[in-house]
C-alpha cells in the first residue's frame, strides 16, 4: 500500500515541481521588474486568494473523498461529485456577484481604490478556481494523476507566457506605437492577476466534458450529509488558512503605511522561496490524502500513517538542510532589493515543516469521521499566531512575523499530537523522528560556523555535511539505493 502511496506521490510530485519551477521562473522576474511595494501588492492579493477558496469550497472536498469513498455505486458517487460541484459553483457565483456589486467600497476598504479592478478580477480568478476544485479532486479520488498534473501545468504556461507579454512584450510593442491602447504602466500589479484570471478561464473550460458527463445538480439530502462531516473542517480550514496567511495582512496594518507594503514584498518574497518545502507538502497531500481516506482497517491505517510520517520528516529536514546551507544561492533568485529578509528563511523552512508534520497529524480524524478536532488544533494555532503577531510585528517587523509563525505551527503540532494520543493512538517512530531533527540540528549549526569562511571554502564544508546527512539516512534506514535507482530506470 506504501508503494502505492510513493507512486502517486512521484506523478503528483514530478508535475508539481515542473509546475513550481515554471512558477519560480516568474518569481525572480517579478522582483526585478517590480519593487518591493508594488510586489507587496502581489504578496497581498494572493495571501487573500486561499482564504477565500478554503471559504467558498466549504471542505467538500474532504467530504467528497470520504463520501466516494465510501458509495457503494457508480450512480452514488456520480451524485456525490454533482452535489459538492453545484454547491461550490453556487457559493462561488454568490461570491462573485457580492462582489461586483459593492465593488467600490471593498476596494476602498482594501486600500485599492485607485485600482478597483484589481478587486473584480481577483473575484473572477476565485469564482473559476473554485468551480474546477471538486473536479479536481475527482481526478484524485480516481487516481488519474496525469491527467491532474497536466492540467496543472497548463494553467502555470498559460500564466507564465501572459506574464512576461504583459510586463516585457506589451511595453515593447506600446514604446514603438503598437498596442499602446492596450498598455497602462500604471496598472503595474494588475497584470498579474489579469495573467492568472485567463489561466484559470482556460482550466475551467478544460472541465466542461465533465459537466456533460456528470452536470452539478445538488441533492439537498445527500449534500446536507457531506456538509455535516465537511462543516468542521471548513472552519478549520479558514482558522489554517489564516494561520498561513494572516501574517501579510498583520504587516501590512500593523506597520507605518510608509513601510509596510516594501517590508510585506519582502516577506512575501522570502516565503516564496520557502514555499519549496511547501511544494513537497503539497505534493504529498494530494496523493495521500484520497490515500488515507479510502478503506482503511483500523490497525493497517495507524502502521501506513506511523510509517509515512517518519519518511516524511526524513525527506522534509533534507529539504530544509538543502535550503537553508545555500540560502545566499537561493537568494540569487530575487532582485537585489529583496535580499535583506534571507536571514529569517529558516524561521519560515522550519514553520513550513511542522505544516507537513501536522497534515499526517489530521489524517486520523479525518479518516474516524471525527472531524470537529480540526477546529481545536486551528484555533489554538490562530490564536497564537494573532496574539504574537500583534506583539512582534510593530517592533520587530516582518523578523517578528516569521516567528511568530514558526510558534503557531509548533503550538499546532503539539495539539495535533496529544489529540492523537488521546483518541486514536498512531505508533509513530518518534525515536527515529527525533534523531533525524537532532542531526538535522547539528548540521545546520555546523553550517552557521562558516559564514565567515571564504565561500568555495564555505559551500565545500556545507556540501559535505549535506551528504553526511543523506549517509546517515541510509545507514539508518537501510535503505538500498542501487536497488531504488535501477527500479526508477527500469520504470523509465
Amino acid at each position: 500500500m506504501l508503494k502505492r502511496l510513493a507512486g502517486q506521490t512521484a506523478v503528483y510530485g514530478l508535475g508539481t515541481i515542473v509546475s513550481r519551477f515554471l512558477n519560480y521562473l516568474l518569481f525572480p522576474y517579478l522582483t526585478r521588474v517590480m519593487g518591493p511595494g508594488e510586489y507587496g501588492v502581489v504578496t497581498d492579493m494572493y495571501a487573500l486568494i486561499p482564504f477565500m477558496l478554503v471559504v467558498l469550497t466549504m471542505g467538500l472536498e474532504t467530504g467528497y473523498f470520504r463520501f466516494a469513498g465510501k458509495a457503494e455505486s457508480a450512480e452514488e458517487k456520480r451524485r456525490v461529485f454533482s452535489s459538492a460541484w453545484g454547491a461550490v459553483l453556487l457559493a462561488g457565483a454568490l461570491f462573485f456577484a457580492a462582489v461586483l456589486l459593492f465593488m467600490p467600497s471593498v476596494a476602498s476598504a482594501m486600500g485599492y481604490a485607485a485600482h478597483p479592478s484589481y478587486v473584480a478580477v481577483v473575484a473572477g480568478i476565485v469564482l473559476l478556481d473554485v468551480g474546477t476544485a471538486i473536479p479536481f479532486a475527482r481526478l484524485r479520488q480516481e487516481g488519474r494523476a496525469l491527467r491532474f498534473v497536466s492540467l496543472r501545468l497548463l494553467s502555470v504556461a498559460v500564466n507564465l507566457a501572459l506574464t512576461f507579454f504583459f510586463y516585457t512584450a506589451l511595453p515593447w510593442l506600446a514604446a514603438r506605437g503598437m498596442a499602446g491602447a492596450l498598455y497602462d504602466p500604471a496598472y503595474g500589479a494588475g497584470y498579474v492577476l489579469l495573467a492568472n484570471l485567463v489561466a484559470s478561464l482556460v482550466v475551467a473550460a478544460c472541465f466542461l466534458p465533465m459537466w456533460r458527463e456528470a452536470p452539478p445538480r445538488i441533492d439537498r439530502r445527500l449534500l446536507g450529509r457531506i456538509m455535516l462531516y465537511s462543516f468542521p473542517i471548513l472552519l478549520s480550514g479558514i482558522a489554517g488558512t489564516a494561520n498561513e496567511f494572516i501574517d501579510r495582512q498583520m504587516i501590512k496594518y500593523l506597520l507605518p503605511p510608509s513601510e509596510a507594503m516594501d517590508a510585506l514584498g519582502i516577506y512575501g518574497a522570502v516565503a516564496k522561496l520557502a514555499a519549496i518545502l511547501v511544494l513537497f507538502t503539497q505534493m504529498y497531500r494530494y496523493a495521500a490524502e484520497p490515500y488515507f481516506l479510502s478503506g482503511f482497517k483500523k490497525d493497517d491505517f495507524r502502521a501506513a500513517n506511523a510509517a509515512a510520517m517518519k519518511y516524511f520528516v526524513l525527506a522534509a529536514v533534507g529539504i530544509f538542510l538543502f535550503i537553508a546551507l545555500f540560502s545566499d544561492w537561493f537568494a540569487l533568485l530575487m532582485g537585489p532589493d529583496f535580499r535583506e529578509g534571507v536571514a529569517v528563511l529558516p524561521l519560515i523552512l522550519l514553520a513550513n515543516v511542522c505544516i507537513g508534520i501536522t497534515l499526517n497529524l489530521s489524517f486520523w480524524y479525518k479518516q474516524t469521521g471525527r472531524t470537529q478536532y480540526a477546529l481545536w488544533i486551528t484555533g489554538t494555532g490562530l490564536l497564537v499566531t494573532v496574539l504574537l503577531n500583534v506583539s512582534l510585528v510593530p517592533r520587530f517587523g516582518y523578523v517578528g512575523a516569521a516567528w511568530a509563525r514558526l510558534v503557531c505551527e509548533a503550538v499546532m503540532v503539539a495539539v495535533s499530537y496529544a489529540l492523537n494520543r488521546k483518541f486514536c493512538p498512531v505508533p509513530y517512530d518518534l525515536r527515529r523522528i527525533g534523531e533525524y531533527f537532532l542531526v538535522g540540528a547539528v548540521v545546520f549549526g555546523l553550517s552557521r560556523l562558516t559564514a565567515l569562511w571564504p565561500p568555495v571554502a564555505e559551500y565545500a564544508v556545507n556540501l559535505l555535511l549535506l551528504a553526511s546527512f543523506g549517509c546517515f539516512a541510509v545507514r539508518r534506514e537501510k535503505i538500498n539505493v542501487r536497488a531504488m535507482l535501477g527500479a526508477i530506470i527500469k520504470k523509465r
